[in-house]
């Protein structure tokens, strides 16, 4: 790759997170580092690059359609990485990483799609580490804070010698900010697949289903009480912590999430643990309304993916949810934030509380910067990336971006936890609040 044209390939720059993108790089990447903005219309291409300064003047514009085999190969040929925010990316993500993965260049998306993550490692994934290629899926929100977020506990334990993870819980503590349009649509793409498609179901059904090593996992993750509310559970899967009082319900990235620190696990060779039980759910706190919150939140976020398999509720929803390209204003992005807690008790029985977190957007602000730091990870660390083929962000770029983002101000910070509790006495429970 030394002698490869260009550093970054950002493709789909002109979209609403990748425009947010393109800036982050312009404040962040030096003049040595050769970038490009990439998407479908030049003339749009052209007048970002004009937006963003005189840090992005001598960058290159490249027009390029997702479904151009040929174009996109060689693109992908003259850089180092390409960067893409063009989804669904099992509609328009294919053909990109595919070209990537036969030119021997990195790869990085903000995908949140089990069945475009299965497809990449069953389509890709060989060739990939023959040209040694890394193709580093989930940049952004999903699942960057999931994902280095356990890294980080796992690694704390091991260094302190208390074994590997076992039961660990991802606890969503506070968030101010949106879901983007492309997050949804992604979910609509997803659930229209699913409608009518039996393996596509056995797949999104599967809590391992993107283990290239599915015999050696687990057959079955945490099981839900058996009679009237064992059933009620599954249908409203809220939980109460018989200790502290406090109430958690679903939280709408866990499905991807879970499946990706799981992926990382077993791509690392359970370097975190054969005894690994990870979940994650949203903390609504102990008051009085907290029961009702915390099932409202289920009812609600059932209602929406079943809603969107369904062409006349679907219909309905999309008068209601963000479009692909939409998103808040500055003033919104700068008032988000996100905060998030993993509890986990080792083999050895010690426990550990991790924070996670940001004072950024979770879904634009913080996930462009997410985004553009992996980007920059690939294109200059030395050592990165430490795996090639299709991974994650913990398995081909590690400590390398967390400490990346640490320097963004981002929070990853590991502490025994003598408490004795899975919850945080201290707190109020979840604080949402939708830009």
């Amino acid at each position: 790759m030394a002698a490869r044209e260009l550093d970054i390939v950002l493709y789909g720059a002109t979209g609403f997170v990748g425009a947010l993108t393109a800036e982050h790089l312009a404040r962040r990447a030096g003049p040595e580092i050769r970038v490009a903005l990439a998407g479908r219309s030049r003339p749009r291409l052209e007048a970002l690059r004009g937006e963003l300064g005189e840090r992005a003047a001598s960058w290159d514009v490249v027009a390029v359609d997702a479904t151009d085999a040929p174009g996109l190969r060689a693109l992908a040929a003259r850089t180092r990485v390409l960067a893409s925010t063009v989804g669904p990316y099992l509609t328009y993500g294919t053909e990109v990483v595919r070209a990537c993965a036969e030119q021997g260049t990195h790869y990085a998306d903000l995908t949140g799609e089990v069945l475009f993550v299965r497809w990449s490692l069953d389509e890709v994934d060989a060739r990939a580490r023959e040209t040694g290629a890394a193709i580093v899926h989930a940049c952004g929100f999903d699942s960057i804070p999931s994902d280095l977020g356990v890294l980080t506990t796992a690694e704390q334990v091991a260094a302190d010698g208390e074994g590997t993870l076992a039961a660990t819980t991802l606890l969503v503590r506070s968030m101010k900010g949106g879901f983007s349009g492309g997050t949804v649509d992604s979910m609509r793409q997803q659930a229209i697949t699913a409608r009518s498609d039996a393996s596509a179901r056995r797949v999104l059904a599967d809590a391992y289903a993107l283990s290239p090593r599915r015999s050696e996992e687990p057959t079955s993750g945490r099981r839900a009480p058996a009679g009237v509310l064992g059933r009620l559970r599954r249908v409203v899967p809220i939980d109460r912590d018989p200790g502290t009082g406090r109430w958690t319900g679903p939280f709408v990235m866990a499905s991807f999430n879970t499946r990706i620190v799981r992926l990382s696990n077993t791509l690392s060779d359970w370097a975190y643990g054969r005894e690994l039980r990870y979940r994650e759910v949203t903390d609504f706190g102990s008051g009085p309304m907290s029961p009702l919150m915390a099932g409202g939140m289920a009812v609600g976020l059932g209602g929406v993916v079943a809603g969107l398999s369904f062409t006349p509720t679907r219909a309905v929803l999309d008068r209601f949810l963000p479009k692909p390209g939409e998103g808040p204003g500055p003033e919104a992005r700068a008032a988000g934030r996100f905060r998030m807690d993993i509890r986990a008790t080792t083999t050895t029985g010690a426990r550990y509380r991790t924070t996670v977190g940001a004072d950024y957007d979770p879904g634009y602000g913080g996930t462009a910067i997410m985004f553009g730091e992996t980007a920059l990870a690939l294109a200059t660390d030395d050592g990165i990336p430490r795996r090639t083929g299709v991974g994650t962000p913990a398995t081909a770029l590690g400590d390398g971006l967390t400490d990346r983002l640490r320097a963004q101000g981002f929070t990853f910070e590991v502490a025994r936890d003598d408490s004795g509790s899975g919850t945080d006495p201290r707190g109020s429970g979840l604080v949402r609040e939708r830009s």
